[in-house]
């Protein structure tokens, strides 16, 4: 364990560190993707930096495609899985500050007059703020049996099998997992709940809003909604072959397109991005330059996810660690069969960082945190820390 004097030198060594010419850090990272990428044999993989005076830095190693021998590039996008959380979250907080909703009255005002709403557990209690984070004791359907098996016969349907009621039919009647308000459990269903509040609410698609919002303004303009199955510039992703869903192991046919539906996972993530817009939301988003008004102390308003584990905590769409040896983080992950990804954001030092994988094997599948290595090697590009 290191001393308080040990980790007084570290955190000066950090701080001259931040301040090291753009072009050490670009050849730094790109090399540190390079030995990440290697050392964990990931077929490709892209990330990104933005730095607190606004520099942007890219890299990429490995390949896209395998079979055909594409080169992994800055601009191969990926699927972004449940870091599409964070904008759902702060689309419902700008709808919050316009008055358009409340995020602390019961979601009966909205959503009440479903049929199913009497059937969906905790019903009477749920608020939209529990639904963000993950609080409202509710089961997620993702890790359902019923909804694994559905999934895994119905994915080569032509169109989208699972649209967002049918998803929610997945957990109706289902015993309550807590009282809300009153524990944590990730829930993808409470988002997919949260985005039919916001459609009606506004009667518009929830990813229009986005989009006008949030990534037109902002430039993402890598960034989009995984709403078909041809999407642009998508790299395969690659799983093992006794994957969760039965997929065949390499995500995309040979006309470039996804064997499944990507917009089953609608507003529990739903976009398909590049590791650099990924990076630039996360700074834009925790540097306050997302929306007019205080949209972070809502944003990062946060319940603890374990009674024991009270540095780790779950805000609109964003995970917050309290402790982590480098310390005050915010982020999110996200995993889709075949593809991961990262973001986070590091206060202290003005830094946000963000990376894809064209691969959930030996990420998912193991023992060791794997993001949380690979985070912490790239931080220290920028820190000089090491464990």
């Amino acid at each position: 364990m290191r001393t308080a004097i040990s980790i007084l030198c570290a955190a000066m060594l950090a701080a001259c560190a931040i301040h090291q010419p753009p072009a050490e850090h670009a050849s730094r990272f790109q090399a540190e993707i390079d030995r990440v990428r290697a050392e964990f044999e990931f077929p490709g993989m892209t990330a990104a930096y933005v730095l607190e005076d606004g520099t942007i830095g890219t890299a990429a190693s490995g390949l896209a495609d395998i079979e055909a021998n594409v080169p992994m590039t800055d601009n191969t996008r990926m699927l972004s899985a449940s870091i599409g959380k964070s904008f759902v979250g702060a689309l419902c907080i700008a709808l919050a500050i316009e008055g358009r909703l409340a995020l602390d009255e019961s979601v009966s005002q909205w959503i009440g007059t479903f049929d199913w709403f009497q059937r969906l557990p905790n019903h009477e209690s749920i608020t939209l703020r529990h639904l963000l984070t993950h609080s409202a004791g509710i089961p997620d359907h993702v890790h359902m049996n019923t909804f694994v098996e559905a999934f895994s016969k119905a994915w080569l349907e032509t169109g989208n099998p699972f649209p967002p009621e049918r998803l929610v039919e997945f957990i109706l009647d289902e015993p309550t997992l807590f009282p809300a308000g009153h524990g944590w459990a990730y829930s993808d269903t409470g988002y997919i709940l949260a985005g039919l509040i916001i459609e009606a609410v506004t009667e518009r698609p929830c990813f229009d809003q986005i989009q006008e919002r949030f990534l037109v303004p902002l430039g993402l303009l890598d960034t989009s909604s995984a709403d078909h199955r041809d999407l642009d510039r998508l790299a395969p992703g690659y799983m093992l072959p006794d994957n969760l869903f039965s997929f065949p192991e390499k995500t995309l046919d040979t006309g470039g397109r996804l064997h499944w539906h990507p917009a089953v996972e609608w507003t529990g993530g739903g976009l398909v991005s590049t590791s650099r817009d990924l990076a630039r939301w996360g700074s834009a988003l925790f540097n306050g330059r997302v929306m007019a008004g205080d949209y972070l102390s809502e944003q990062l308003n946060a319940v603890a996810v374990a009674p024991d584990l009270t540095d780790v905590t779950y805000g609109a769409g964003v995970a917050i660690y309290s402790s982590s040896p480098i310390g005050l983080v915010y982020g999110h992950a996200g995993w889709i069969p075949g593809y991961v990804s990262s973001l986070r954001h590091y206060p202290k030092y003005g830094v946000t960082i963000a990376f894809q994988i064209n691969t959930d094997i030996g990420i998912i599948d193991s023992e060791d945190d794997v993001l949380r290595i690979i985070e912490e090697q790239l931080m220290q590009v920028f820190t000089g820390i090491k464990k």
